[in-house]
């Protein structure tokens, strides 16, 4: 063993010095050579504690040529799924990390280094580990990196902050990815680069497509929006999911993405974009394969009251059935919420119809108690999505605007115009008929 061990440093002591000569006249692949035919005889003997010495030596020799110092990484990355066990492979991970740091020829091997390193973290259970060594690394500014690896390692950095519930910093990360750039046509993407531009590296295999990344990406979102019970912008994550060409060919895939666009709708607060993305919804053709969904949506459409406990029967199993569907069950007080939405619904119905209606009369209709009815009442008119007074000792709902004095003038000014325009149509008829019968009389 001593006698190979001996053997072994002899050889890589005679390649040092072919290294030296090369690397001194200036020979690029000749170096290279070298430095690989080092790393390639010390994985060979298995010598993993030499090969990371090696590293190390190579990489620190005086005037070392930057394309050696990128083929060692490369050749390197080679061996990491061969080591023989879980230590060896991390300190081969930390030697080659530390070698590539600060050089900005090496930093994509270096990035999926630290992916490597973070995923062996987090099965280990260290997620707050894992999240901080993916932070480390800001791809976006990664010019050779390829689109597609350089969306998956930040989607990878926003799922490690997800998981340690780190949700401030897990928005930040996702904002460097715009939603535009996931309906970009890839045939036109595939262009060659200009002289002077630098070449973009083909992603590995195992980094998802396109459509794929932007499945995982409104996942990630969904996850996100979750933890605030932002309804609308979960729907619209579900929405953009939907419009996936292989979500939407296969009815499999797209019932469930559309039964939660559905939920998400009626939970969502009402206003414009709730409001345009309800009717777009119901124009849907795929919603006549789910008719409970679209009288669900037809309801909250019309304008008329919706009683909560036949709406509740009917949809409760529906509800209740969106555990075992894609995504999960709704948030944890969605039936509260969606309570309150149906309760909203019918406040802005009665609005509609009333200009004054008593309190105890608005609570009938809402089947709530006095208090309840005013609670709700106050909270749409503090939001601003209605115009509203409450007259609490005569008890009365006014749902019309309180007009300014300019507002009444003009309105007073008006009328009187056209009262006096008629007054002159009726002269005008009259003089007509007096005319008219005094010809008469003549004749």
């Amino acid at each position: 063993m001593e006698n190979g061990g001996a053997n072994l440093e002899a050889k890589i002591e005679a390649l040092l010095n072919v290294e030296k000569q090369m690397r001194q006249a200036g020979d690029v692949a000749e170096t290279r050579k070298a430095v690989t035919d080092i790393l390639k005889l010390c994985f060979d003997a298995g010598a993993w504690k030499t090969l990371n010495e090696q590293i190390v030596l190579i990489s620190k020799r005086r005037g070392q040529l930057k394309q050696a110092v990128q083929a060692m990484v490369q050749q390197a990355m080679q061996y990491i799924d061969q080591t023989p066990d879980l230590d060896t492979k991390i300190e081969l991970i930390k030697t080659l990390n530390n070698v590539s740091a600060g050089k900005i020829y090496v930093e994509i091997e270096r990035a999926r280094l630290i992916k490597k390193l973070a995923k062996i973290k987090e099965e280990q259970g260290l997620i707050a580990e894992a999240a901080d060594l993916m932070q480390e690394i800001a791809v976006e500014t990664f010019g050779a990196m390829a689109k597609t690896e350089k969306i998956a390692f930040i989607l990878e950095q926003v799922r490690l902050c997800l998981d340690r519930q780190d949700y401030v910093r897990a928005q930040i990360l996702s904002r460097k990815i715009s939603p535009r750039v996931f309906e970009v046509d890839a045939s036109k993407e595939k262009k060659k680069p200009k002289e002077g531009e630098s070449i973009v590296e083909e992603a590995p295999a195992e980094i998802p497509s396109l459509s794929e990344l932007k499945r995982i990406y409104y996942q990630l979102m969904i996850r996100y929006y979750s933890h605030n019970n932002e309804y609308l912008e979960i729907c619209r994550c579900y929405k953009s999911i939907y419009e996936i060409p292989s979500v939407n060919e296969d009815p499999v895939q797209w019932i469930p993405v559309l039964r939660k666009i559905c939920w998400y709708l009626v939970l969502s607060p009402h206003d414009p974009m709730q409001s345009s993305l309800l009717n777009a919804t119901l124009e849907d053709k795929n919603l006549s394969e789910i008719p409970h969904f679209r009288s669900l949506l037809k309801q909250l459409v019309t304008m008329e009251v919706i009683q909560w406990t036949a709406l509740w029967n009917t949809f409760k199993d529906e509800f209740e059935n969106e555990k075992n569907m894609l995504g999960g069950s709704l948030s944890e007080k969605a039936a509260e919420d969606l309570r309150l939405r149906v309760i909203e619904h019918n406040i802005l119905v009665i609005s509609k119809y009333y200009s004054r209606i008593t309190l105890k009369r608005l609570a009938d209709l809402l089947c709530l108690t006095l208090q309840e009815a005013e609670k709700y009442l106050s909270d749409m008119v503090v939001s601003k999505a209605l115009l509203a007074k409450i007259d609490r000792p005569m008890g009365l709902v006014c749902f019309q605007a309180t007009k300014d004095s300019n507002d009444i003038l003009n309105s007073w000014a008006s009328n009187l115009e056209k009262l006096l325009d008629l007054v002159e149509k009726s002269c005008h008829q009259i003089h007509k008929e007096t005319m008219v019968h005094k010809a008469v009389l003549k004749v």
